[in-house]
């Protein structure tokens, strides 16, 4: 997906905002500019989590290495795993353990140090408990699980720390109801903010719902031309993947896959795009957009 005007002005910004703490007011405005120029020369072609890895070299070239989201990342994972057991219970009793499983990797993903500049602990544990009154579309989940009832392969698409025990959760839910469905995880291939690489899937235990792999990138999504030919290739051989986050919906959309996005709207242009509040839930597969 090209990135949005939206999009543009919230990379600009949210840049300014970063180097703010920065004596150098010349440095800064050099930086800027280029940052403006990458913009400029790949926006028309990129995604914006193409766009932000493009820059985060260059901000590591002018200030040095960033923010380590590393203690961030194991603290919501631990968080998560905390609420592991209580949430698997309610998913377990619900009338339809599936469609619940859904809605709660859904809410995992307002943990996004990406999209927002902090994650409100409150505001997420409220959520928790307010699951169940999630809207999910009716129609979306027919066909979801309609796919799965025929379905040998599936691609789970993981997006950010401590979501991602909720993930897991919801790949549990898919195998005791669906155990024929082959499942391959795909994360990160290097860090970058808060999402999810291979050691943070191990952590959480994810590999036991299904063999985990990187994606060979650094971006804070799934761009299709950069991954690896081991990740390509399985997912041009699912039949249907799971694409969790605002990143891998920027990243991935068009691509024309069987892809079911699961994501909340949580920055202005998503909320736009699909005329939401803040905070909404969106399950919807790629052919219907």
């Amino acid at each position: 997906m090209k990135v949005s005007a939206e999009c543009m002005h919230c990379l600009v910004k949210r840049q300014a905002e970063n180097i703010k703490k920065y004596p150098d007011e010349e440095k800064k405005a050099e930086y800027l500019g280029k940052v403006l120029g990458i913009i400029a020369n790949n926006g028309a072609e990129e995604p914006a989590p193409v766009l932000l890895s493009h820059i985060g070299r260059l901000h590591e070239a002018y200030f040095g290495k960033p923010f380590s989201f590393e203690e961030l990342k194991q603290g919501y994972n631990a968080m998560m795993l905390e609420k592991e057991d209580e949430i698997r219970e309610k998913i377990s009793n619900a009338a339809d353990p599936l469609a619940l499983a859904l809605r709660f990797a859904q809410i995992g993903n307002f943990i996004d140090f990406g999209a927002m500049d902090s994650v409100n602990d409150a505001k997420l544990m409220e959520f928790l408990e307010q699951a169940e009154t999630l809207p999910l579309s009716a129609d979306t989940y027919q066909n979801f699980t309609e796919n799965l009832k025929h379905a040998k392969k599936l691609v789970y698409m993981t997006d950010n720390c401590g979501e991602i025990v909720l993930d897991k959760l919801l790949l549990e839910t898919i195998a005791e109801k669906f155990p024929y469905v082959e499942r391959t995880v795909i994360v990160r291939g290097e860090p970058v903010l808060n999402d999810a690489t291979v050691e943070d899937a191990l952590q959480v235990g994810i590999d036991a719902c299904g063999r985990v792999i990187p994606n060979g990138t650094n971006i804070a999504g799934t761009y299709i031309p950069w991954i690896s030919a081991e990740a390509k290739a399985e997912m041009d051989g699912a039949d249907l993947l799971i694409a969790k986050g605002q990143g891998n919906f920027e990243s991935l959309h068009g691509c024309g896959l069987n892809i079911y996005y699961l994501f909340l709207c949580k920055c202005q242009w998503f909320m736009e795009r699909f005329g939401l509040p803040q905070y909404s839930g969106v399950f919807i597969n790629e052919k219907d957009l």
